[in-house]
This record gives C-alpha cells, structure tokens and sequence, in this order.
C-alpha cells in the first residue's frame, strides 16, 4: 500500500490541529538532560517544541510516513525514525513518552500503554493526546459511503476501513488503567474542541488529512475521487449546507507521572 499522508492536506488546518498538542505540553513538567520519544511525530515541527520545552538531552521522533518525515530536520539532539509506533519498546530508558494525535491508529490500549509505561524511568511521564470523535457523522458517513458499490467491491475480498470503530477508550477506563498500572499521578480529561470552518463541505478537507487516508491507500486513484464525490454530498445531506459550520472535536488529553 502507497503512502496516503500528505503533509499539504494535513496542515490545511494547522492552527485547529496545533491546540490540542500544546495542551497537551503543559500538561508535562520539564526533565532538563532527559530523553523524550514523539511516537508519531509526523514533519517533526512539533518534535522540535517538544524537545525545547522538555529541555531534553535528546528526543527521539517516530513516525511510520515517509512523506511526513520527508519534511523533518533532524538536529544535535533531535533525531528521527521511521518505523511502526505500535512496535517501540524500551526498559526504563525515557523520561518523557509523548504521543499526540497518533494512538488512535493502535488496538488494545489495555496492553498498548503498559508496554509505553515500561520504557519509563522513574519519575518518567507518560502524555496521550488522541481524537474521541468517531461518532460524529464525518466518520459514521464515511462507513455507510465504503459499504456502497462500487466501493464495497474494491477492498479485494477485504472489510473496508471502519472508521466508526475505535481503538480510543473511555476517559474512565484510562484513568483506572493508569491506576491499575502504578502511575503516581494522572490528570485525564475530554475535551471539546470547536473548529469554524467556511462550509460544512470543509469538513471533507479535514477528514481527507486523517480519516480518509486509509481509504485513499487502498482504493484505486480514480475510484478515491467519486468515493470523495459520493461522500460530500452525503455527508453535507446529513449536516446540511451550513455556512459557516460550526465543527465540535471531541479529544481525548492524559497525563501520567511514575
């Protein structure tokens, strides 16, 4: 499968997509001299903030897209890698393990962050930021859209992406995981973010940054372009054509200290 991220589309919303990561940074106390790893860092512009503002000895940035890390500008102290956030593991070895925007692609929470936890030395903290949004209609369209023919027909035998399915747990169910897994302290909360947009047509922008690029990676180029055809006019049937269109983001923001 091609690489579907498109660093372009994705920053078409940039100041609305920045938020929530700098929430997220506050959230996080500085370990001067210490090691951080970004688990999906994307252009690693963020990465950079990230390593400035934890006043890190080195920061490690990961991310699986080589469009997006086409775009990163390793330093003294800040490097990066391409590989499959889901696979990292490290024993006692990161003062700082931060993830935003990017757990959401991974199953089994339940084991995924006692295996993040695990890297930690003590004292280490452990900051998530990820969407909670999977029932708003951009993705519940989305999923009646890829059930349709011709769509259906082209995932080769294969279920199509299911964006309504979520790997992303409620925010109790983390804050009780990250009891269960000995943190000291933790702050979890969901948060609702508002996005005005022109059109509610600009929500078809948004979502082709993130969502729907599992759909662009497995659908041929030319049936992509009449799924995105297909999806607009359903999802603005739903929404209905709102100018402007008010877009509430729900996210999900935690933070834990060993």
């Amino acid at each position: 499968m091609s690489d579907a991220w498109d660093p372009q589309q994705y920053e078409r919303f940039k100041v609305e997509r920045t938020q929530p990561f700098h929430d997220l940074l506050a959230l996080l106390r500085p370990r001067p001299n210490g090691s951080v790893v970004d688990l999906g860092c994307g252009t690693g512009e963020l990465t950079r903030l990230l390593h400035q503002r934890m006043q890190a000895r080195e920061t490690l940035g990961i991310d699986s897209s080589t469009a997006m890390l086409a775009k990163a500008n390793p330093e003294p102290g800040l490097r990066f890698e391409q590989r499959d956030i889901g696979t990292f593991t490290a024993t006692g070895q990161v003062d700082v393990m931060f993830a935003n925007a990017s757990l959401q692609w991974i199953p089994h929470h339940e084991r995924l962050l006692p295996r993040l936890a695990a890297a930690l030395r003590l004292g280490g903290q452990l900051a998530v930021q990820m969407p909670a949004n999977s029932d708003h209609p951009s993705h519940l369209v989305a999923a009646d859209v890829a059930s349709e023919s011709p769509f259906a027909e082209a995932f080769a035998g294969e279920p199509p992406p299911d964006p309504v399915r979520t790997n992303v747990l409620r925010p109790e169910q983390y804050a009780e995981l990250l009891d269960e897994m000995g943190f000291t302290e933790q702050h979890v909360r969901l948060q609702v973010y508002g996005h005005h947009l022109d059109a509610t047509s600009q929500v078809v922008e948004w979502v082709k940054g993130t969502t729907l690029t599992r759909f662009r990676e497995r659908l041929p180029a030319e049936l992509y372009d009449a799924f995105l055809i297909r999806y607009t006019d359903a999802l603005v049937s739903v929404l209905g054509d709102r100018r402007p269109y008010f877009y509430a983001f729900k996210r999900i923001l935690l933070w834990a200290k060993r």
